[in-house]
């Protein structure tokens, strides 16, 4: 039994190294399931971790829509207002011009008025003055009909010719006749009598009576004056203002026993001829 354990150590049994192994190469990978072409060269992220990071993208994706949504919007409304703005501003300024438009048409209408108006006085002083010289020249024989030969003009007017009237007399200073009353039938107030008796001045061309109604009072003074009643023949303002000077200025017997305002006529007579 020794001699077979020594040679049994010595000789032993013999055995082989065991053979290398062959087989198939297994991919890279980090999961048991994959999907896809791209060969990833890292370790993926697990799927918890990817949803994680899904699911915060949506939510940054999901915030910042409505911000841009809120900032497009937000700049819509501000374009918005600001156009209503220039809008009403437009609007103020074309309602300021129509109102000035308005305005100087009312005021450039009224002037057109004004000057209609005056046109009209002047072409009526125009006529009244060409009937009036026709007039005179009717009484004295028509200037542009004269046939007189002397030359040279006399005269207070600054209008070439001779004043006066065709049957006046050239030593004469006066240039439109008489005027004044004549007679004592000319002033009538009852039993009264005038006191002095001023002629009223003749200032223009035209002739005829004006009757003045007066009214006197206790002591002779005449306190009112009104020319033109009936009666009178020619009513021209040039003849009835000075007949109404002429009867304030006349005085008149004093009488107690006479109304405070006792009333009476004066008249007077105006004549182109001296």
């Amino acid at each position: 039994m020794s001699l077979l354990l020594v040679s049994i150590f010595f000789i032993g049994i013999t055995y082989l190294d065991p053979p290398e192994e062959y087989g198939i190469a297994v991919n890279f990978g980090t999961s048991n399931v994959g999907m896809g072409n791209v060969q990833p060269k890292e370790p993926l992220k697990t799927i918890s971790e990817q949803k994680i990071v899904e699911e915060k993208q949506e939510e940054v994706q999901e915030i910042s829509e409505p911000k841009i949504k809120e900032k497009v919007s937000e700049a819509v409304e501000d374009v918005a207002t600001q156009n209503n703005e220039e809008s009403i501003a437009i609007k103020k300024k074309q309602d300021a011009k129509r109102k000035a438009d308005e305005i100087a048409r009312k005021k450039q209408l009224e002037k057109d008025k004004i000057e209609r108006a005056k046109q009209a006085a002047i072409a009526k002083q125009k006529a009244e003055e060409a009937a009036k010289r026709k007039k005179l020249d009717a009484l004295i024989g028509g200037i542009n009909n004269s046939s007189g030969a002397a030359s040279g003009g006399e005269g207070n007017d600054l209008t070439p010719g001779d004043k006066g009237n065709i049957n006046g007399d050239t030593n004469a200073n006066g240039y439109y006749g008489n005027g004044g009353g004549g007679g004592n039938g000319d002033y009538n107030l009852g039993n009264r009598k005038p006191v002095n008796r001023p002629k009223p001045n003749y200032i223009c061309n035209e002739e005829g009576l004006v009757v003045v109604r007066i009214e006197v009072n206790i002591y002779g003074k005449v306190i009112k004056a009104t020319p033109g009643v009936k009666g009178s023949t020619n009513t021209a303002q040039c003849l009835l203002i000075q007949a109404k000077e002429a009867a304030l200025k006349t005085k008149w017997q004093p009488d107690t026993n006479a109304p405070s305002k006792q009333v009476g006529t004066i008249k007077y007579r105006f004549s182109l001829s001296q």
